[in-house]
């Protein structure tokens, strides 16, 4: 049951027919898990946390730079120097006390991710290289949890849900990640600073949507974002049945560390 100061935060939330109280309870007993505290992970964490979205798992363990502040707002100047899951916790708390941080000062591998993504509803994606997002999704896959994609580059963004067997996974729209250095990361190609707030916000958006069970979430559908021309455009997206981790058959059955040791280029922005 809602208190009385849950019922006035969360006000413009209950009048809405598709959530009303029980809607709200929903999001206050929802886990998602933030893989990343900088760019896409900031605002999607601050939207979480408003929405009410009563446990927040954070995993990075990256140290605020002032280079971040450009575009990772939930960090401010006085947090350079600072973890970054414990800059955000801090935020957070002062945002929405009912919202439960936990975080993780640690990057994922192998070894930690089983026993960490489990234990939550939704996985969104704020990571900045392939080895962690091919190794998340794969994860997400074999533990059933619905993935929020995102990603951006100079003024481009991406974002999408993977939940199969509804959906497509990751790697049934990218099986192989590039080659070293065939894409820039944002430290080299740099990154308009409002563009990981408007991913982040869908991100946050879909998660919400995933949730409450209410909606259209892009599942089966890949969102690309042109900040220049301000166009967004959808292309539809099937799962592969020869999909090598959610396919008929999968040949990817466990998180092995050398299935992600060749995916080590970097395409986002929460570099320092």
């Amino acid at each position: 049951m809602l208190n009385d100061e849950q019922i006035l935060r969360y006000s413009r939330h209950i009048l809405l027919p598709e959530m009303g109280g029980k809607g709200q309870e929903k999001l206050l007993n929802a886990k998602v898990l933030l893989i990343g505290a900088g760019g896409l992970g900031s605002p999607a964490a601050l939207y979480l946390a408003a929405a009410g979205v009563g446990t927040l798992g954070i995993m990075d363990a990256d140290t605020v730079d002032v280079s971040n502040l450009q575009r990772q707002v939930i960090h401010t100047t006085p947090d350079v120097g600072k973890l970054k899951v414990e800059s955000a916790k801090e935020t957070i708390a002062e945002l929405n006390p009912d919202v439960n941080v936990i975080t993780y000062p640690e990057f994922a591998t192998v070894d930690n991710i089983p026993e960490i993504l489990p234990q939550y509803d939704v996985v969104v994606d704020g990571c900045d290289n392939f080895a962690t997002r091919y190794l998340v999704s794969d994860a997400a896959v074999m533990y059933k949890k619905p993935y929020v994609y995102g990603s951006i580059l100079r003024f481009d963004g991406q974002a999408s849900v993977f939940n199969p067997p509804e959906g497509p996974c990751y790697r049934c729209i990218f099986p192989e990640a590039p080659p070293p250095g065939a894409v820039p990361s944002c430290q080299e190609a740099g990154v308009l600073g409002v563009l990981p707030g408007l991913l982040g916000v869908i991100q946050a958006t879909e998660a919400l949507k995933v949730i409450l069970g209410v909606g259209d979430p892009l599942i089966g559908r890949l969102l690309l974002v042109d900040a220049l021309g301000m166009e967004f455009m959808q292309g539809k997206v099937k799962r592969n049945v020869k999909c090598p981790v959610c396919g008929d058959e999968p040949t990817i059955t466990e998180l092995l560390a050398e299935n992600y040791q060749q995916a080590t280029c970097s395409v986002d922005l929460d570099e320092e």
